[in-house]
């Protein structure tokens, strides 16, 4: 049986609001929310700020999990938007961790899991305080893109191993 799942949001960050900030506050750039992504093989998604961040960079593209953010909101109490983790896809409805190390196919699009997308200690001042502890093991999945191709929003989509 494949897996079922949905493609919520896609965001990009055309700018680091965090990622180079050590000792310095946050930047203010909005994310973008988007309809549709372009994932272009080996180099990322067309106006994000990691798109030729480096070669054989694994983190192309990174999903969260709906679920993750849902239960966060529930623990800490509060409302919050699912773009402030700054992951590119939120799914609902499949473990990512099970796709480390493993290629899998959305939309004739081949990725390659390759890590946790680790929370850092900006979790905490994007979410709020004990964040980056809850979201252990949570922080969603890194890849790299193999094919190039556009991703849409779509419900209950079937993961087919590649």
């Amino acid at each position: 049986m494949k897996p079922i799942f949905e493609l919520l949001h896609f965001y990009i960050s055309p700018v680091h609001n965090f990622y180079g900030h050590h000792d310095l506050p946050p930047g203010d750039e909005p994310v973008r929310e988007l309809e549709v992504i372009e994932c272009v093989a080996g180099r990322g998604i067309a106006g994000d700020r990691f798109f030729d961040f480096k070669n054989d960079f694994k983190g192309q593209i990174t999903f969260f999990a709906m679920e993750t953010h849902e239960r966060l909101c529930r623990e800490f109490g509060r409302r919050l938007p699912p773009s402030l983790y700054r992951r590119n896809a939120i799914t609902r409805g499949f473990d990512l961790n099970e796709l480390i190390g493993c290629e899998f196919e959305i939309q004739g699009i081949t990725f390659e899991g390759t890590e946790e997308a680790r929370p850092c200690h900006w979790m905490n001042a994007a979410f709020g305080p004990g964040a980056e502890q809850a979201l252990l093991g949570f922080g969603g999945l890194r890849a790299k893109i193999l094919d190039s191709g556009e991703l849409k929003l779509t419900h209950l989509l079937e993961a087919v191993p590649a």
